[in-house]
């Protein structure tokens, strides 16, 4: 990989200030104060919110706790998505510092996974990285590395320890110099709905589901954008498009992020208006449409080594 060691390092130590709350409805024995916390980008909420729990479980009664959960707005927080992405699908048009609602009873158990302990997260922390290498080196990387190499990664993710993490995880960012690049790109496009309170909606056919565009989105709510009206924003139960993609085109030119956005998501940079009506979006940041999708890759992506890339609706005055 190209050596950009400035840029892996700002994307690790990418932080969100945060102000965690209890929830209004939990019951506490005196008043609970809010919790700030600078959350890591590219870490998980459950990895990195001990001090929350511990912080709130001081007010409470040990009968009325059960496990921890988080929402943003009235919509619960995915703990298996990196934090930086939960922040740009969710709140990044939203002042700082993030307010995170925490909870204790009530799990919505339609809208997230249990996790019972932080092997639950290691699991599948090492779950996407093997998908991940079995896109970029049909899982040759990855099978070739002992144990210890595997717990080196977690630990450092786990500990935020960038260069106990990078030691390893640079071996999955290279590639033979005659291939110009990965096999295929580990990339998951998230896109958030804009629903404009109130509007009719109407279910798309089920013709229309199997569209590209629908990618990701099997029945689901077809809506209209409305810019000038206050509007709510939605994900799905599965809100990502992931297909194969490579690097480099078969004329030996590379692949650009405008180039894999064109083929998978279209809508997305080509809106029939020609208005611009999206944001794309990874680590907080809009990329240049030009820029080469192997560098991103290996400069942008999480550790989990899967570009996580959003598609939110441009703010409006």
């Amino acid at each position: 990989m190209t050596d950009d060691k400035d840029v892996l390092r700002d994307v690790w130590f990418g932080r969100i200030p945060t102000c965690f709350t209890l929830y209004q409805d939990e019951i506490t024995e005196r008043e609970a104060e809010p919790y700030y916390l600078l959350l890591p980008r590219v870490s998980y909420l459950t990895l990195v919110t001990d001090k929350v729990k511990k912080h709130f479980q001081k007010v409470m009664r040990q009968e009325d706790i059960s496990e921890i959960w988080f929402e943003y707005e009235g919509t619960p927080l995915k703990w298996h998505y990196p934090i930086g992405l939960l922040f740009d699908l969710l709140a990044s048009s939203s002042a700082l510092p993030w307010n995170i609602t925490v909870h204790f009873k009530s799990f919505p158990e339609k809208d997230l996974l249990h996790c019972p302990s932080k092997d639950a997260i290691e699991a599948h922390f090492m779950s996407c990285m093997k998908e991940a290498d079995a896109l970029k080196h049909k899982s040759q990387v990855i099978n070739e590395m002992q144990k210890k190499d595997h717990k080196q990664l977690w630990m450092g993710l786990q500990n935020d320890r960038f260069d106990q993490f990078w030691a390893i995880n640079r071996k999955l960012m290279e590639y033979p110099a005659e291939e110009n690049g990965f096999r295929y790109i580990p990339f998951r496009i998230y896109q958030v709905i804009a629903v404009w309170v109130g509007i009719q909606r109407f279910q798309a056919s089920e013709e229309e589901s199997e569209d590209e565009e629908f990618l990701g989105y099997p029945n689901w709510w077809q809506v209209f954008w409305k810019s000038s009206q206050t509007v709510d924003t939605t994900t799905t139960e599965r809100p990502f498009i992931q297909k194969l993609f490579r690097p480099v085109a078969a004329d030996g030119q590379l692949h650009t992020l405008g180039d894999l956005l064109k083929e998978v998501c279209p809508s997305a940079v080509d809106p029939e208006d020609g208005e611009k009506k999206n944001q794309v979006m990874i680590h907080g940041i809009e990329p240049m449409l030009e820029t080469p999708l192997q560098w991103l890759s290996e400069h942008l992506s999480y550790p989990d080594n899967f570009l996580h890339i959003s598609i939110i609706p441009q703010p409006t005055d």
